[in-house]
């Protein structure tokens, strides 16, 4: 029997998940983006680009497509997206996992300030012009007109159209991972004194905020949105388990 999973990626674990549960003869899968990045990295599984239309949307696919398991493996800080997953999976009644990342934690030598929300990260920054890190994402980006007297150095994977309305900003095209002390030396030859970031997790984007540490350099981190409670697992393996144990319940006790 074939198990269809509906995977809500975007990810660079959801592209490791999906790789491996599709190596399993008895799973069909489907991976979704958000369609919002011009080039993704290729996923080696059949991809579904743009929205299904909210929760209900979201929820007439799962029925449609005869799924058995939604798999949660978006970006923190997509919280609408898992808000309608969740509410999608309630709706259709097929199971929901999630892929949660383990935040960042402080260590000695960060100097972080924590902001709830990118308006308040914007607050933080002060009145006083200052040499600003991005390292948002596009989407987040246009808000920080509000604070045109600081030098923005933006970095993104696709370009950020229109640019902003600032006097002073710079623009870096890339895709992670990035490494420490590339990350040092962008950081010293760009005269940063503070980053924005968000509490991604995971090693890919790191860098920046050991770079950081290492130099001394403030960083104003956003933190994480609050998500649904859904099962979960912090990495692909133990999530990857997790799917063959709701088709396999009696497995793992060898029955």
């Amino acid at each position: 029997m074939t198990h269809r999973i509906l995977i809500l990626g975007g990810t660079t674990e959801a592209r490791q998940l999906a790789g491996k549960l599709a190596a399993r003869a008895d799973f069909t899968i489907m991976l979704s983006l958000a369609g919002r990045t011009g080039s993704p990295v290729a996923q080696g599984v059949p991809i579904r680009s743009g929205g299904f239309g909210g929760a209900d949307g979201l929820a007439g696919y799962l029925k449609e497509t005869g799924t058995d398991v939604l798999i949660d493996a978006t970006h923190p800080y997509a919280a609408r997206i898992s808000a309608n997953a969740a509410a999608a999976a309630r709706m259709s009644g097929v199971p929901i996992l999630a892929l949660r990342r383990p935040g960042w934690e402080p260590v000695d030598g960060d100097r972080w300030l924590e902001a709830d929300s990118v308006p308040e990260a914007i607050q933080a920054l002060g009145d006083v012009p200052r040499r600003v890190f991005l390292a948002l994402g596009r989407q987040e980006v246009a808000a920080f007109e509000a604070a045109p007297q600081h030098h923005y150095l933006i970095r993104s994977v696709d370009p950020v159209e229109p640019g902003l309305a600032v006097p002073d900003a710079e623009y870096l095209l890339a895709r992670g991972p990035f490494r420490e002390p590339d990350e040092r030396a962008l950081l010293q030859e760009h005269r940063i004194d503070l980053v924005v970031s968000k509490n991604s997790g995971g090693d890919a984007t790191y860098g920046k905020i050991a770079a950081a540490r290492a130099l001394g350099i403030e960083v104003v981190m956003v933190r994480r949105p609050d998500l649904p409670e859904v099962p979960s697992a912090e990495t692909v393996d133990a999530l990857a388990a997790m799917v063959v144990h709701v088709f396999e319940p009696d497995a793992e006790r060898g029955v």
